[in-house]
Parts: structure tokens; C-alpha cells; sequence
């Protein structure tokens, strides 16, 4: 059977002939799909109330907010796909043509069974800096008595070059290259099976809500609109509003960035999880600071202000996905250091000006609040309203204690994760939002009124109540690409 169009797109809104204000006709800020298709112009001014220095808006721009229908996420990232034991040690002397090495590095599995397999090549390196072999394994014992130990045979004649200190240090460093066998030989055995690592993130319930008396519902603003059938009418808001729609849509941001899990026993999870024990959580999300603080990079102890430092970071980055390009979100003093060592570089002589996740676009960077450069990698530096709001995160103490933060780099694009939810590889933006959907409820962004003024008619009280909820997981994949600069 063909496939066909079932419906046409439409929207809840029903204009009204006359300026008469009803439940159905009460412009909400859920609109705005159908603002930015019949009202652009509108639109466009109600947009500008987001503000374009948050999280939220970029993510917006990005298209980074899509629906689940459960109440517990769920993905799974791959591991590294190579591995490099920092803390091995041996009691090899020096100038032995073989050694037993032992691998103390704190293993997963919990089993201990370190990866290095017979036949593979090796690069063992001296952690004192003096010296380094390259060496074939010969041996492999993961026996509940010698687990984590191998044996190399080293490709230099004259043997290990400095003599161990005792199995149980960290006297070398040691990772895999490749492989060597004989010809006519067997083929490797054993096998390395894929080290995933499962994440989940549950949902939160955010609501805020307004009142209003009937007899101060005179600040009543009508919007004149022709429908796509060319029907004219009013649609209404109400002015005073504004300013409870503006601090729950921080709120929707904030409390992706702020969430944290209730820890056991914890007062939030008496009154918030889902059992109503303390000793079941249920209750709080992982936001997004959390998950990086947790998961990712943390630059502590100041901004780094010279380019040896952002260098640094970039380093880092190498050691991790390597993404090409990043967005830095900055407090008003950050944003001032990167500028002033973009300066030094005469006339950001130290890799130029990239605007690539603009499509070159840098006009549209610019009115976005982004400017960007490239060193090693593309960034997008902009100001982050968040930081410097003096009612929030602007302006707190500093000090190792004080939870300051001062920036936050979130990779661009997106990653490959698997969906325990839908059984399958997906790819994902690395910062999304996940809120509850269903084929009858949408719970993004709700907003409805109750009362009996204004249109309503669902109670004896003399007022109308305007109703925000949303529910949202923000998810944080691949978390070892991000960067929280802190105190």
C-alpha cells in the first residue's frame, strides 16, 4: 500500500472575530512553531527574549531537543579502542634480553585480565624518562596467581635498558603497536571484546505557574493575524506575564546545567524519589556540570590565560575525541583573558579566524554572539548570560570551594551511541536534550490557564492561572570531550 498524508500541519490556536479573550485564542510561548510560520516578524521579537548567549538557544539553533516516551535514557559509549598501562612493574635487570612484567594499573574488568595478548609487539617505556625497548610478548599468564603478568622478549640486543624495582610499582609504561609471528605459526589467540560503557539520565518535572485577579486583567495585548485560509482575527496576551515565561524558560536551562542525583539517604530523596524511602533515590538528574565533573576534563585554579595554557587544554583534547570543533561558553572575565591572548598573537596570528559552524557565515556567528578561532581545533567562543548574571552564577566567591564556574567547552556535531531504548545505533548530538513525549501528551514545553477569567472556565475563583510544566533529561555523550573551567 502507497504511503499518504494523514494530516496537515495545524496549531491549537483558534483566533477569535472580536477582541474577546478565550482559553483557545491566549498566545502562550508555546507557540512559537506557529509564530515562526504565520507571525515571522513576531517571532523574531519573541525570540529575542531567549537571549543568544545560552545553552539553550545554541542548542535550539542546533536542532539538539528531540523526544523520548520513557522515563529513563539510556546509551551506551564505546571504550577506547586501544590500551596504555601507566603502572607496570618488573623485576627485570638491566640488559635482560626478557622480563616478566606485571600490570598494576587498577583494571576493568574487575576480573584483572589485562588485554596484552601472545605475539603482539609492545612499547615499554622507562616512567623516569631514561630509557625505552620495543619488545614482543612471548608469554601471558592471567591465572588467579599471576594475573596481569607477561612476558616480553625485547627486540634490543642489549636487553631492558634500566633494571625494575619490584613487581608491585610502576616502574614503566606500556602500550600495544601491533603484532609479529613466525611463518607457518598459529593465529593469535584470544580475542578482546568491546568495553562499553552503559550511561542513563531520568527525567525531571519543572514547573512554575502565574495568577492573576480578574479585575487586573487590563493589560490585556491583542495580536491582529490572517490564518492560512485568509480568515482574520485577534489573538491575546497578557503583558504582565512575560516576566514568569521569561524565568521559567532559565529555569529550563539552569536545571539541565545545575541537576544532580539524590544521593542515598538524602533529604531530596525522602521527599522526591519514587518510593518515598530515603534510601531510594529516584529523585534529581545528572545536569550537565555534574556529568563533567564526573565524566570529563576539569581546568581548575584559574582561567588559562596564555596560550601554553590553552595549549594544554588542547592537549587534552588530543588524548580524547579529538572533535574539531568546540563551542566555549565563558563568565564576562574568561571571555576577556581569551581575547587579550588572542591579541598577543598579532591579529590572531596564532591560527586564524574560523567560522566553519556558521557555514563560514560571519555575520551569523557574530549576531549569535560567537566569534571563532582555530588553534589545533575550531572554537566558538561566546558570552554565557548564566556566569554573568549577578542573581545566579555571576559574581559568586572565588576560592577552591566555592563551586565557581568560569566556562564550559562542549564539542559541536554529534557521536555515534547505542540506544538501549531503541535496540540500535544512533547518532546523537553531544548535548541534548531528551523531553517526555507520547502520541497524546507533549510535556517540551506546556502551558495552559485555569481560573475563570481570561477565557477560562474550570473554577469559582475570581482570576486566572497561567500553568507552566516541562519534563527533560539534558544528556552529556561522550563527556570526556568536554571542559569545565572552575575554581
Amino acid at each position: 500500500m502507497a504511503g499518504q498524508v494523514k494530516s496537515t500541519p495545524t496549531f491549537a490556536l483558534t483566533p477569535s472575530s472580536e477582541r474577546t479573550p478565550t482559553a483557545q485564542n491566549y498566545l502562550t510561548n508555546a507557540d512559537f512553531d506557529w509564530l515562526n510560520q504565520y507571525l515571522p516578524d513576531t517571532y523574531e521579537k519573541e525570540f529575542e527574549r531567549y537571549g543568544n548567549r545560552t545553552i539553550s538557544s545554541f542548542l535550539r539553533m542546533v536542532g539538539a531537543e528531540m523526544p523520548t516516551n520513557s522515563d529513563l535514557i539510556k546509551w551506551a559509549e564505546q571504550g577506547r579502542l586501544h590500551t596504555k598501562y601507566t603502572q607496570v612493574g618488573s623485576t627485570g635487570s638491566a640488559t635482560d634480553d626478557q622480563v616478566v612484567f606485571q600490570v598494576n594499573d587498577v583494571l576493568d574488568p574487575t576480573a584483572a585480565e589485562q588485554v596484552i595478548r601472545v605475539g603482539q609487539t609492545i612499547v615499554v617505556v622507562q616512567n623516569d624518562g631514561s630509557g625505552s625497548n620495543k619488545a614482543v610478548v612471548s608469554a601471558v599468564d592471567n591465572t588467579l596467581g599471576g594475573r596481569g603478568r607477561f612476558t616480553a622478549d625485547f627486540y634490543e640486543a642489549g636487553g631492558l635498558v634500566t633494571a625494575g624495582t619490584g613487581v608491585t610499582n610502576a616502574d614503566v609504561t606500556v602500550f600495544i603497536y601491533g603484532s609479529e609471528f613466525k611463518k607457518g605459526t598459529a593465529g593469535m589467540v584470544g580475542s578482546l571484546e568491546s568495553n562499553d560503557f552503559i550511561f542513563d539520565n531520568k527525567p525531571i518535572i519543572i514547573k512554575d505557574t502565574y495568577n492573576v485577579s480578574g479585575s487586573d486583567m487590563a493589560q490585556i495585548g491583542w495580536v491582529e493575524i490572517t490564518t492560512e485560509d485568509g480568515a482574520t482575527g485577534y489573538l491575546w496576551y497578557l503583558k504582565s506575564e512575560h516576566e514568569t515565561r521569561l524565568r521559567f524558560d532559565d529555569y529550563l536551562e539552569t536545571a539541565m546545567i545545575e541537576a544532580v542525583p539524590a544521593e542515598q539517604n538524602s533529604g531530596a530523596a525522602a521527599i522526591l524519589g519514587s518510593s518515598g524511602a530515603a534510601a531510594d533515590p529516584g529523585a534529581g538528574s545528572d545536569g550537565i556540570f555534574y556529568a563533567v565533573q564526573n565524566r570529563g576534563n576539569i581546568w581548575d585554579g584559574g582561567n588559562p590565560t596564555t596560550l601554553a595554557d590553552f595549549d594544554n587544554v588542547i592537549s587534552r583534547l588530543d588524548k580524547q575525541g579529538a572533535i574539531e570543533e568546540n563551542v566555549i561558553f565563558v563568565d564576562r572575565q574568561f571571555a576577556f583573558d581569551i581575547d587579550d591572548m588572542l591579541a598577543a598573537q598579532n591579529s590572531y596570528g596564532a591560527g586564524g579566524t574560523s567560522y566553519g559552524l556558521f557555514d563560514n557565515d560571519e555575520e551569523m556567528a557574530l549576531n549569535l554572539g560567537f566569534s571563532g578561532f582555530r588553534r589545533g581545533y575550531d572554537f566558538y567562543k561566546t558570552d554565557w548570560k548564566y556566569l554573568n548574571d549577578p542573581t545566579m552564577r555571576g559574581g559568586l566567591p572565588t576560592g577552591a570551594g566555592s563551586g565557581r564556574v568560569n566556562g564550559l567547552l562542549v564539542p559541536a556535531g554529534s557521536t555515534s551511541v547505542y540506544d538501549q531504548i531503541l535496540g540500535k545505533n544512533a547518532k546523537r548530538p553531544f548535548l541534548h536534550v531528551r523531553y517526555r513525549a507520547s502520541e497524546t501528551e507533549d510535556r517540551r514545553y506546556k502551558t495552559w490557564i485555569t481560573g475563570s477569567a481570561g477565557g477560562a472556565r474550570t473554577s469559582d475563583v475570581d482570576n486566572m492561572q497561567v500553568n507552566f510544566l516541562s519534563e527533560r533529561a539534558v544528556c552529556t555523550l561522550g563527556a570526556n570531550n568536554f571542559f569545565i573551567f572552575q575554581e
